[in-house]
């Protein structure tokens, strides 16, 4: 019996509910390498209809990848998914640090990377199990939960810290370069782990 049957079986819960509650921790508070991503995506240009376009672009691909992934149409191992998330998120920390402005290409590097993510989200779900008579409104909701969760993190970070500071001449400096530095290092490490020590 799969996570989420057993939760039916228990709980007696509709299972739209249970895969929008999956989707939801999935990044919060499980998804470390996803928030971080997120996190490099709101802090190089804190405007938030800047952000909400690369979210935007992230989500279309990402939905993507999963959907072909879980009908079936596409397969890719994730011992090869795994250490290209953590690319991806190096990829944009080191450019945070290294351009001090969004260029137009970022939404495309960023729709490349959200099919990466796509498919690392697809691996979740895999091993969480689908109920196969309700196997589309499965798929559906926790990817509706993913979104919910990366909007909470976007959100956060922006009202917490990004409204307040990006207009300031330290912002740069201050927040910025130091946070893209951290999560470049995380990045590095995780990139180097799962290449070498895939679980």
């Amino acid at each position: 019996m799969s996570i989420p049957d057993l939760y039916c079986t228990i709980f007696q819960s509709d299972a739209a509910l249970i895969y929008l509650k999956l989707g939801y921790t999935h990044i919060i508070p499980l998804g470390l390498d996803h928030i971080l991503f997120v996190l490099s995506l709101v802090f190089l240009n804190s405007q938030l209809k800047t952000v909400i376009w690369q979210a935007t672009a992230f989500t279309v691909a990402h939905s993507i990848t999963l959907g072909l992934v879980m009908c079936g149409l596409i397969s890719v191992p994730m011992h090869i998914v795994e250490p290209l998330i953590a690319l991806s998120i190096l990829f944009v920390a080191i450019e945070n640090i290294l351009s001090d402005k969004l260029r137009p290409s970022r939404i495309v590097i960023v729709f490349a990377f959200g099919l990466i993510h796509g498919m690392g989200f697809a691996g979740a779900l895999s091993s969480l199990g689908l109920p196969e008579n309700q196997l589309f409104t499965s798929v559906l909701m926790f990817n509706f939960g993913v979104e919910l969760g990366q909007v909470t993190i976007i959100l956060l970070a922006w009202l917490l810290i990004c409204k307040w500071t990006h207009h300031k001449p330290w912002y740069r400096k201050r927040i910025v370069i130091p946070v893209s530095a951290v999560i470049a290092v995380v990045a590095l490490y995780w990139t180097i782990a799962r290449f070498f020590f895939p679980s």
